[in-house]
């Protein structure tokens, strides 16, 4: 019978990464087992008037009300009912949505990338396993610079306006609270080899249908709580102390969520039966 895939929520540069570490430079849609979903696809449709801000900087994309939030959950249920899901295509440089969309086909794996991933409960409860990825704010910013005058067709000034304006706040507002939703944490972002290394190790398990039981509690290659701690202390991966308590204290749930997370915001859908 079909699978359900494994959602997993990261940052770009880690699910790109994770992708080329599994032989996976070019994600094709139709044949890979594992495809790279981006939150930033969903931006919403803007009116006339907050199209004109946008063009002059002055539309704070980081805001989650900036997301078409609704949409994200359907596709995000849909995938994980193994269907072929519409992606919309949004063009940074005019503010709007393509009329063109991708086509994604049913995956084993899913990653979802996105700053805001875990904003929404409805969206965070799909995800077994969340990744926060945690680099420095001038890390941010240099990445932020060099994606948007290569790619986005903006000016430094307008960049650095819009951070000051909008970026910072947004990620200290929105984003750095759902630090504590995540199950694992990583330093450093895609330059921790090791942690990445690990999560790689995960998903060829899933890929080569290594049981559940692997994951035991959303620990990573079915490591008890302690030991996985210790370990990841080690390496630089961080689990949060609350979520430690919780896999210590409390037993597995009998009904899991059909996906899996790990965040900057990135999300993960293993393959498991359908039941």
């Amino acid at each position: 019978s079909p699978g359900r895939p494994v959602l997993l929520s990261q940052c770009h540069t880690v699910c790109a990464k994770i992708v080329q570490l599994l032989g996976q430079n070019e994600v094709d849609y139709r044949q890979k087992q594992v495809v790279i979903l981006s939150q930033d696809s969903f931006y919403r449709v803007l009116t006339s008037d907050q199209k004109a801000k946008a063009l002059k900087g002055q539309f704070n994309f980081d805001h989650p009300d900036a997301f078409d939030n609704e949409l994200i959950l359907k596709t995000l249920k849909e995938i994980t009912e193994g269907k072929t899901v519409q992606i919309p295509v949004y063009d940074f440089v005019s503010h709007s949505r393509k009329e063109e969309t991708v086509t994604v086909y049913p995956a084993d794996v899913v990653l979802f990338e996105g700053i805001l991933a875990f904003y929404s409960q409805e969206v965070r409860d799909l995800f077994q396993m969340k990744l926060f990825v945690d680099t420095d704010a001038d890390t941010r910013l240099s990445r932020r610079v060099l994606r948007d005058i290569s790619e986005r067709g903006r000016d430094l000034e307008q960049i650095l306006s819009q951070y000051i304006t909008f970026v910072k706040p947004a990620f200290e507002e929105f984003c750095l609270p759902t630090k504590k939703y995540a199950d694992v944490i990583i330093p450093r972002g895609a330059d921790n080899l090791v942690a990445i290394n690990l999560i790689v190790q995960h998903i060829q398990d899933i890929l080569n249908g290594g049981p559940s039981k692997r994951q035991t509690n959303g620990c990573l290659n079915g490591y008890t709580p302690s030991r996985n701690s210790t370990q990841a202390a080690a390496l630089g991966v961080q689990q949060p102390a609350a979520l430690t308590r919780v896999l210590q204290t409390r037993p597995p749930p009998r009904h899991r969520s059909p996906i899996h997370t790990v965040s900057s915001d990135i999300a993960v859908f293993r393959k498991t039966p359908w039941g």
